[in-house]
């Protein structure tokens, strides 16, 4: 084509030639660039629709095809480019070295001989192509460019010695997890990209990377290509493959092309292997001379480049077959290797289903059936099975729509571990392969969208089993961090309480409690309390503040203070029941003193609050500390007090007590009863809660207080037994009161009737009632029942009453003042 440029621009990795290319393209009126990838191809086609417009640039692979009307850009996969250029201004081919690979280099040398542009073309690729395109494009102007940084051999290191921002390069799916899985345990995790991921799962992958979340990449080869990324550091886990015949080690330029991912545009990168893994023939051990090579980019040239006849006849498959297998046409090319394609088209040729296949239409149909990429990597045999059976649909003519998207249908389910998704990623790429067919597919453009929708929710899903698997965030942010300054760490206190690292939870606050993530691991507990250990100062004092401010939510039960469920404090011996000394809990030792004081000034006001009800009791005590009272006096008030406001009469003393030392008690609230003595106001519900919530009184209580109850085991505080119920004392008392108010009316009379409805409208039952007056030297003598036939009421319960018998002497007013001080002194030590 006269007055075309051929420029082959040369040289190793990070020299900006495909960026130079892009530029060169968006120059001309119209381009065509030619990548190794999907994924390269994809990458510029963003990069140039951002130069151009969308209207303006296409995508064409082999499962994707974006093609608007007005398109001039092209950016396509070097199979899906045009053979001789479309007749476009520029075009280019990137990475043309691969001529030289054994499954796809026919495809690459077709391009690189005959895809030209009108104005333009460029060749972009190693330097080992040099000789190959002087002897074969004599025309084409030579460009040598340098790398832009230095690559450098670092040695040997340990997996858990490696710099941040390393690659990993591994052989072997296997040998990717396991190095995945010690960067979790050790680095918080890493990246994958190996061959067999999906482009989307793989640049979301790389994105991981690139975003800084992880520090670390683990690829197989596949990183060596169309990748760019910020790494400063490869290290070979492994420096031989099997490239699909044989198991051999790497070629100089092989190991350069991985390598040469280290160091960006001007930032320098080393290379290196990992130790400790394996010392073979064969592993990860550099010679001098390949040391020298990488560093100083001198590879052996390549010699021949692969080739296959781009153009066969089709008038029959054996023909066809022939002109596949032919030799080149010139020296410098090599016949290509079989291909999966031309194994394929030979295993459909040798089935009978096949042998009627004749006439350059259907010839040509049937190659291009047997062209079908392997995605699922099954090998010709699986593979030409698989396109034996599309092939039955595809002589008939179209494959319907429901057929395609039921089998579509069929992949779209993103449940499974990591290799049950990589195995329907694959399958799917086949079918929006065989969706982009116009003439393979009716309703093309919905069966094509489907199929993506479906790689795309697969390729989340998968996405998220690796990160899963192999990324422990939270492990990440710590070890970037802990080694500077933890005090810099964004730790906050988020919903639910939970204390999050750059919104990533490492633990939660109970009350003012630090507990770490139950998840984590033994090495990464103490990482994640280092963590909190600085920021948890801060985030306690403004807890505290905001409790102080309204310290409503707080508890009193079992003597101690707690909120949200936790202890606070406990209540110590302090000048009274009713004055008990607060013992803050160990958890408010890290909040600051300004704060904690503050907040134990404001649990102080809540708990006098919370015990007010008391203040009957805080009369009494402070009674026994009256000088002026008498000994008889204070040791009733001293047992009264430890009775908590309600003893029997019989164990109270009374019988010592002055006559003129009781109206001074009945102003203290005192009632002498004739059953008991006690305080009326310590009987009210809340006097009875208080009591029982501080823990002076571990009785059980009974709610609200209610007259009456059934008795049990335990008899709650303030209660006394009636047969088979509980009288609250005030309530017996008035019984009692009231039947010998009936006694006292009957005169001189022995016997005499009781009006059982108060104890009746109580709840008392009538054996009860009887129970309770026999407590009080009342004796019912039952009246016999109406003889059988007779009617009227029957004759009412005759009572008698007897006074008690004396009670056994009562000690000493002394006796009983050193009993009521050792029965304070009892109260106390139960205290918590």
């Amino acid at each position: 084509m006269p007055g075309v440029t051929i420029k082959a621009v040369l040289g190793p990795t990070n020299t900006g030639k495909t960026h130079l290319a892009i530029e060169r393209m968006c120059g001309h009126s119209s381009g065509a660039i030619g990548f190794p990838l999907r994924l390269l191809a994809r990458e510029v086609y963003d990069r140039v629709v951002r130069i151009k417009g969308e209207k303006s640039v296409a995508l064409i692979t082999g499962e994707e095809r974006i093609e608007p009307r007005d398109a001039r850009y092209f950016c396509c996969t070097a199979e899906a480019m045009p053979r001789l250029g479309g007749g476009h201004a520029f075009v280019a081919l990137d990475e043309a070295q691969l001529s030289a690979d054994r499954e796809r280099g026919h495809v690459f040398t077709d391009r690189l001989l005959n895809a030209r542009g009108r104005e333009e073309t460029m060749l972009l690729g190693s330097s080992t192509l040099e000789p190959m395109i002087k002897a074969l494009i004599p025309k084409a102007e030579i460009v040598t460019r340098p790398r832009f940084s230095t690559l450098t051999y670092a040695g040997a290191r340990k997996l858990s010695r490696l710099p941040p921002r390393s690659a990993i390069v591994a052989f072997s799916t296997e040998q990717v997890y396991a190095m995945a899985e010690m960067l979790r345990r050790f680095r918080g995790g890493a990246a994958v990209v190996m061959g067999g991921l999906s482009p989307e799962t793989r640049n979301r992958q790389v994105a991981l990377f690139q975003s800084g979340e992880v520090d670390y990449i683990v690829a197989t080869d596949a990183i060596g290509m169309g990748l760019n990324l910020d790494v400063t550091h490869v290290a070979f886990a492994g420096l031989s493959k099997f490239d699909g015949v044989r198991q051999r080690r790497l070629t100089p330029a092989e190991m350069a092309q991985i390598a040469g991912r280290a160091g960006r545009h001007q930032q320098d990168g080393s290379f290196g292997t990992l130790s400790g893994s394996g010392t073979r023939e064969g592993g990860p051990e550099f010679t001098d001379e390949e040391v020298y090579a990488i560093e100083e980019h001198r590879f052996a040239p390549l010699t021949s480049l692969y080739w296959r006849e781009a153009e066969p006849r089709f008038d029959t498959v054996a023909t066809l077959i022939a002109d596949l297998e032919s030799p080149p046409p010139e020296p410098g090319l090599a016949r290509a290797p079989e291909a999966v394609d031309l194994a394929v088209l030979k295993r459909l040729a040798e089935d009978r289903a096949i042998a009627d296949v004749r006439g350059h239409g259907m010839v040509r149909r049937l190659w291009e059936a047997a062209s079908l990429p392997d995605f699922r990597q099954s090998g010709p045999d699986t593979h030409a099975r698989f396109v034996a059976r599309l092939w039955q649909d595809l002589r008939q003519g179209h494959l319907g729509a429901d057929y395609v998207a039921a089998r579509i249908a069929e992949l779209d389910r993103p449940q499974g571990d990591i290799d049950t998704l990589q195995g329907r990623i694959a399958a799917i790429r086949s079918w929006a392969y065989i969706a982009q067919r116009p003439d393979w597919v009716l309703a093309r453009d919905e069966m094509a969208a489907r199929a993506r929708a479906v790689e795309a929710r697969l390729s989340d899903a998968l996405h998220a089993r690796l990160t899963e698997r192999f990324v422990n965030r939270r492990t990440t942010i710590l070890m970037k961090s802990i080694g500077t300054d933890a005090a810099l760490l964004p730790v906050a206190l988020g919903e639910g309480d939970v204390v999050t690292v750059e919104d990533e939870p490492i633990g939660h606050l109970e009350a003012f409690r630090f507990v770490v993530d139950h998840q984590a691991n033994h090495a990464d507990r103490r990482m994640l309390l280092a963590a909190a250990e600085k920021a948890l100062p801060r985030l306690l004092g403004e807890r505290a503040r905001s409790l102080a401010a309204d310290p409503s939510a707080l508890e009193l039960a079992q003597g101690e203070i707690r909120w949200q469920g936790k202890p606070l404090a406990h209540l110590g011996s302090g000048p009274s029941a009713t004055r008990p000394r607060i013992v803050p809990s160990r958890d408010l030792a890290i909040v600051p003193d300004t704060d904690r004081q503050a907040l134990l000034t404001a649990v102080e006001r809540w708990l006098a609050a919370r015990l007010s009800p008391l203040a009957p009791l805080t009369g009494l005590e402070a009674a026994t500390r009256d000088p002026g009272v008498g000994s008889e006096a204070r040791a009733l008030l001293l047992a009264l007090v430890g009775g908590h406001g309600a003893i029997p009469r019989d164990r109270a003393g009374t019988e010592h007590l002055p006559r003129e030392a009781r109206p001074l008690l009945r102003r203290l609230g005192v009632t002498f009863g004739a059953l008991d003595v006690f305080a009326p106001a310590l009987l009210k519900p809340a006097a009875r809660r208080a009591l029982h919530a501080t823990g002076i009184d571990r009785r059980p209580v009974a709610g609200e207080m209610p007259p009456v109850l059934a008795a049990s085991r335990q008899l709650p505080a303030g209660y006394r037994p009636a047969g088979d119920q509980a009288v609250r004392v005030d309530v017996a008392e008035k019984l009692v009161r009231a039947a010998h108010d009936a006694r006292v009316k009957a005169g001189r009379a022995r016997h005499f009737t009781l009006d059982p409805a108060l104890a009746t409208s109580t709840g008392l039952k009538p054996h009860s009632w009887a129970r309770l007056l026999g407590a009080a030297g009342f004796k019912v003598q039952r009246s016999r029942a109406l003889a059988q036939g007779a009617f009227g009421p029957p004759a009412p319960d005759r009572w008698t009453w007897r006074p008690a018998r004396p009670a056994p002497p009562a000690p000493s007013p002394a006796a009983a003042a050193r009993q009521g001080n050792a029965f304070a002194a009892l109260a106390d030590l139960v205290r918590p």
